[in-house]
C-alpha cells in the first residue's frame, strides 16, 4: 500500500516539496519571530539606545509578516497538490470500475461503492495536507529549535530533545499501539455502513411502508448510527487525552527549559536577555510538533480507507480486454458463433449456461425462451462480453471475441438488459446517450417502433419531459420501452432484447413484441422473453433449462413435438386469449 500511494504522490512530487518548504519556512519564521520578540523586550528593558533595537523590530516585522505568507503559499501548495491528487485516485477508482460493470458490481452494495469513491478516496487529501505536510514540518523545525538550543545552552537543548520525543513520537506511538488502531480500522466501514442503511431508506421508501418495515429499517440504521456514534466517540477521546499529555510535556519541556536558562544566568553561563529567548523558543518549537497526534490518528484512519480503496482498484475485471493487442472494431455484417459455450459465476457450484451453441448470422432473429434462472440473461451477458465463458468459444466473424477490445464488441452487439437504467434528465437527452446527434424525427421514430410516440407526444413537455432518478417518473412498461427506443436509435448490427415486454399488459406486449420483429427484419436480433406470441416470426427458438438447451427449432416445429416448450405454449394459452 505504501508503494502504490508513492506512487500517487510521485506525480505531485514538485507541488508537494513547495507545500512542505513553505509549512518549514513558516514554521521557522514564527520560532524566530518568539525568539526576536523576547530578545527585544528583554533588551529593551535594560533601556539601550533606539538603534540598537532597530535590527530587532525590523526582525520582528520581517517574520511576522513572513509567516503570514508563507502559511497562506503553504496552504495553496498542500490542496493543490491533495486535491490533484484526489482526483487522479478518483479517476483510477472510476476507471476500474467501468470493466466491473456490470457483472463485476453484484459483490458490492451500490453505496458501498460511493462511499469508497468518494469519502474514503478523500483521505488522500488528508494524508496530504493532515499528515505528510506537517510530520516533514515538525521534523525540520525540532531539528532546528533543538540546534539553536545546543548552540545557546545545550542543556536545554538536552530537555527540549527529550520533551519534543515524548510529544512527537512516544505519544502518537502509545496510540498506535492501544486501542486507536483498531477503532481507527473500523470508522471507514462503520460510515459505509451507516451510509448503506439510508440509501437503503431512501430507495426502498415505498416497499418499506407497503410491508410496514419503516420502523425496522429505521431501528436497524439507529443502530449503525450508535455504533458509528461510539466509534467516533472513542476516537475523540483517545486523541483528546493524546492531545492533552503532548501539551503537558510541552509545559514540563518549557518550564525544565526555564529552570536550566535561569541556573545558567546564575552561574554566569547565559546572557540575561538569552534566558527568555530560550524558554519560549523551547515553547513554540512545540507548535508543529503538536499537530502529530492528531497527524496519528488521521493516518490510522486513512490506511483503512485506502486498503478499502485499493480492494476495488485490484478487483479483478469479469472480461480480459487484449489491450493494444486488439482487433480492430468489426465492420460490415456480423457474425457470431458459440461452441459449448459455459458460463460459471464466482463462487457458483453448478454453471449458469451449461455447454451452448448457437450460431448467429446476418438477419438471422433467435428467441431464446424458459423459466427464470435458466441461463437466459447469462447468455445474452456472454454475448455482449460482460462475462466471460469458463469454457467453450465465442467467435465474432471468425475469430475469438477475445480478441476485440469490449467496447467495440459492444458498438455492434448491444441491446436491452431487464435493469436497463434511464438518467435523471429528459427523455430527449436519455435517448440521445444511444445517438448523440439524433433528430427529433429520429427519437420520435424510434418511439413510435416502442409504441411510445403517442404518450410522449401528448405530455406537457414532450420530449424535454424529465424521467426522474432511474426512470421514477414514468411506470415500469414506459420504463422499459424508453430502453428499447434507445436501444433501437443505437441501430447496432446485432440487437439483444431482454424480456422488451416486461411490465406491460398482455394486448400491449403482444402487439410490441409484433411491431419490434417487424422492425428488426433484416437485422441479427436475440430476443429472450417468457411471452411465445410472435414467435412464430423468428427463425429459431431456443429453449433452456438449467443453463442447458433442452430443445431448439421453429415456433411450429416446437409447438409440435412433445417437450419444454409446448408446455409453455398450452401454459399460455390463457394469457395469449386475452
Amino acid at each position: 500500500m505504501t508503494r502504490r500511494l508513492a506512487a500517487l504522490l510521485r506525480a505531485h512530487l514538485g507541488r508537494l516539496l513547495v507545500a512542505v518548504s513553505a509549512s518549514v519556512v513558516t514554521e521557522l519564521a514564527a520560532l524566530a519571530l518568539m525568539g526576536t520578540a523576547a530578545w527585544l523586550l528583554a533588551r529593551a528593558a535594560e533601556q539601550p539606545p533606539l538603534a540598537a533595537l532597530s535590527l530587532a523590530i525590523v526582525g520582528v516585522r520581517g517574520f511576522a509578516t513572513a509567516r503570514g505568507v508563507f502559511r497562506y503559499a503553504e496552504r495553496l501548495a498542500s490542496h493543490d497538490a491533495a486535491l490533484r491528487a484526489l482526483a487522479t485516485l478518483r479517476g483510477k477508482v472510476y476507471d476500474a470500475l467501468v470493466p466491473l460493470a456490470p457483472s463485476g458490481l453484484p459483490a458490492y452494495r451500490s453505496s458501498d461503492l460511493l462511499s469508497r469513491m468518494v469519502s474514503d478516496v478523500e483521505a488522500v487529501q488528508d494524508l496530504v495536507v493532515r499528515v505528510l505536510v506537517p510530520v516533514s514540518t515538525a521534523v525540520v523545525v525540532a531539528g532546528v529549535a533543538i540546534g539553536f538550543s545546543a548552540v545557546v545552552l545545550p542543556s536545554a537543548a538536552v530537555a527540549l530533545a527529550a520533551g519534543l520525543a515524548l510529544a512527537g513520537l512516544v505519544v502518537p506511538l502509545l496510540m498506535v499501539v492501544t486501542a486507536a488502531t483498531n477503532t481507527a480500522r473500523r470508522l471507514a466501514p462503520a460510515r459505509a455502513e451507516m451510509s448503506a442503511h439510508h440509501t437503503d431508506l431512501l430507495q426502498g421508501a415505498a416497499d418499506l411502508a407497503v410491508f410496514s418495515a419503516t420502523a425496522a429499517a429505521l431501528a436497524d440504521a439507529e443502530r449503525a448510527g450508535e455504533r458509528l456514534a461510539r466509534l467516533e466517540r472513542r476516537t475523540a477521546l483517545t486523541t483528546a487525552l493524546a492531545g492533552a499529555a503532548a501539551m503537558l510535556v510541552q509545559g514540563v519541556t518549557t518550564v525544565a527549559v526555564t529552570v536550566l536558562a535561569l541556573g545558567a544566568r546564575h552561574d554566569g553561563g547565559l546572557a540575561g536577555v538569552m534566558v527568555p529567548v530560550v524558554a519560549l523558543v523551547a515553547l513554540i518549537s512545540f507548535e508543529p510538533v503538536l499537530p502529530l497526534v492528531p497527524a496519528v490518528q488521521r493516518l490510522l484512519e486513512a490506511r483503512s480507507s485506502l486498503r478499502r480503496v485499493l480492494a476495488v482498484l485490484d478487483t479483478p475485471a469479469p472480461v480480459a480486454e487484449p489491450g493494444a493487442a486488439a482487433l480492430p472494431a468489426p465492420s460490415g455484417p456480423v457474425t457470431i458463433e458459440l461452441h459449448g459455450v459455459s458460463v460459471r459465476y464466482p463462487g457458483a457450484d453448478v454453471d449458469a449456461v451449461d455447454g451452448v451453441d448457437l450460431a448467429l448470422t446476418p438477419g438471422r432473429r433467435v428467441a431464446v425462451v424458459g423459466a427464470s434462472g435458466s441461463g437466459k440473461s447469462t447468455l445474452l451477458a456472454c454475448l455482449m462480453r460482460f462475462i466471460e465463458p469458463s469454457a467453450g468459444t465465442v467467435r465474432l466473424n471468425g475469430r475469438p471475441v477475445q480478441d476485440y477490445d469490449g467496447d467495440d464488441v459492444r458498438a455492434v452487439v448491444t441491446g436491452v438488459t431487464q435493469d436497463a437504467h434511464l438518467f435523471h434528465t429528459s427523455i430527449r437527452e436519455n435517448l440521445r446517450l444511444a445517438r448523440p446527434d439524433a433528430s427529433d424525427d429520429d427519437l420520435l421514430a424510434a418511439l413510435g417502433t416502442a409504441r411510445l410516440r403517442d404518450w410522449v407526444e401528448s405530455l406537457p413537455g414532450g420530449l424535454d419531459t424529465m424521467v426522474g432518478e432511474s426512470g421514477g417518473q414514468v411506470s415500469g412498461g414506459q420504463r422499459q420501452r424508453l430502453a428499447l427506443a434507445r436501444a433501437l436509435l443505437f441501430d447496432p448490427p446485432v440487437v439483444l432484447l431482454d424480456e422488451p415486454t416486461e411490465g406491460l399488459d398482455p394486448r400491449t406486449a403482444d402487439d410490441l413484441m409484433t411491431d419490434l420483429l417487424a422492425s428488426t427484419r433484416g437485422r441479427t436480433t436475440v430476443v429472450v422473453t417468457h411471452r411465445l406470441a410472435g414467435l412464430d416470426a423468428v427463425d429459431e427458438i431456443v429453449v433452456m433449462d438449467a443453463g442447458r438447451v433442452v430443445q431448439r427449432g421453429t415456433h411450429a416445429e416446437l409447438v409440435a413435438a412433445d417437450g419444454a416448450y409446448q408446455d409453455l405454449w398450452w401454459a399460455s394459452r390463457p394469457a395469449l386469449a386475452e
